[in-house]
């Protein structure tokens, strides 16, 4: 007989959850959604990226950003920071907490990004060279900065804790929730708004992921080119989104008797020192930063019984990971990647993915990596495919990996 699970000395409480993506606006949409095949999201062409050899990308549609945030407020704000606003109302809202009466001194912010504004620097960079400088907007920093989600969310929540943006490329969500449950361990703050925001449909960068063939080129089916760890993948799709978390000190959640959906039980990060594209071949990096989470939490590879694994759907990423979660965790945990659903949305992949891997928790429930058809026979662990599996487990992992070798794992457990 097994011992029963015990939580480590400190694991920061989910009390909130805020999700905006592709497959759905709002954390019940969204998760309907990834554990239903049949409910895959429209991948649609974008006329911005018209002639580029990857012109689709995943889009949040059903959102007018305008409305909800108000004209005055959504002019100060580019769109990242739009979702990632929209994202901490439905979190705070859902944690049963009320900016009005907070102690706001207490509220921290730490939001992921990798690319902060594109879009908007794209666009004035444009009037520059085609109208001049008197066609600039004087809110270019502002709108552009990676900071700016977490600034506008500080702003919107009236949060005057410890305000912060976290930029490592694709891990900048999930490291951003391991600096919150940080935060929260060392009596920083109480509460922290954590996760990751993207929107990055930019002409320039997309042509350049294309010259680095990072991205598929499956223009005749775009809602099936993207394919984590299935033989025929050739690329990651881009998509946007916002996902985030409200993450408390134990105490202070049980002291106003909050609903707590899990627990941010460990942290880990590296970095691979290896290249500023391509991960550690051998995936030492992210080795390291999964076997300091599962060590920060009191965990053993055996209390794994899911991860929700980076899985982008190129070639050479999802073997090394795949590889390296089963020679640290072994054959036994069930493994997805949600990626098919919501694209790869870059530094918003792991606020999004670990949300999602809180409700697999609370579930009992792990979706299945769509577009798997024809899985890689070299891939060595138990990917779920075709249909979400239920399974009893009381903890999981998220990994993530970014460029310039930024590795990042976060153990949860079951509240």
């Amino acid at each position: 007989m097994t011992a029963p699970y015990r939580l480590p000395p400190f694991a920061a409480a989910v009390t909130g959850i805020g999700l905006v993506t592709s497959a759905g606006v709002g954390a019940e949409a969204t998760w309907r959604a990834v554990t239903d095949p049949a409910a895959a999201p429209c991948v649609p062409h974008r006329s911005e990226l018209h002639g580029l050899p990857c012109d689709f990308m995943y889009s949040v549609t059903g959102l007018d950003t305008r409305t909800v945030l108000g004209v005055a407020a959504h002019r100060l704000m580019d769109r990242f920071s739009h979702l990632a606003v929209i994202a901490a109302r439905e979190a705070v809202a859902d944690a049963g907490l009320d900016p009005a009466v907070w102690d706001s001194g207490r509220v921290a912010v730490v939001i992921g990004s990798a690319h902060g504004g594109l879009p908007f620097y794209d666009e004035q960079h444009t009037a520059l060279t085609e109208r001049g400088a008197r066609r600039v907007s004087p809110k270019l920093a502002p709108l552009s900065v990676v900071n700016g989600a977490a600034s506008s969310v500080a702003t919107d929540l009236g949060a005057h804790g410890p305000s912060q943006a976290v930029s490592t490329a694709c891990s900048s969500g999930t490291v951003a929730i391991g600096t919150a449950h940080q935060m929260l361990r060392t009596g920083a703050c109480d509460i922290v708004v954590a996760g990751g925001a993207e929107s990055v449909c930019s002409r320039l960068l997309i042509a350049s992921a294309c010259r680095l063939k990072a991205v598929s080129t499956r223009r005749d089916d775009p809602r099936a080119a993207c394919r984590p760890f299935d033989t025929h993948r050739d690329g990651f799709v881009v998509g946007e989104g916002a996902g985030l978390l409200v993450m408390e000190r134990p105490e202070h959640a049980r002291a106003r008797g909050a609903a707590v959906r899990a627990h941010v039980a460990g942290y880990g990060a590296s970095s691979d020192a290896y290249s500023a594209v391509a991960p550690d071949p051998g995936g030492l990096g992210i080795e390291r930063a999964l076997r300091t989470a599962l060590a920060d939490a009191g965990t053993c590879a055996a209390d794994i019984g899911h991860v929700n694994a980076h899985g982008t759907s190129t070639v050479s990423n999802d073997l090394i990971e795949a590889t390296m979660l089963r020679r640290v965790l072994g054959e036994h945990p069930l493994i997805t990647s949600t990626k098919a659903m919501t694209g790869h949305t870059l530094g918003a992949a792991g606020g999004i993915e670990t949300a999602l891997t809180v409700l697999a928790l609370q579930h009992g429930l792990v979706p299945p990596t769509v577009n798997l058809d024809a899985p890689d026979p070299e891939i060595p662990v138990d990917v779920v495919r075709k249909e979400a599996r239920p399974a009893a487990f009381d903890a999981a992992v998220k990994t993530s990996l970014g460029f310039g070798g930024h590795n990042a794992a976060l153990v949860l457990t079951r509240a």
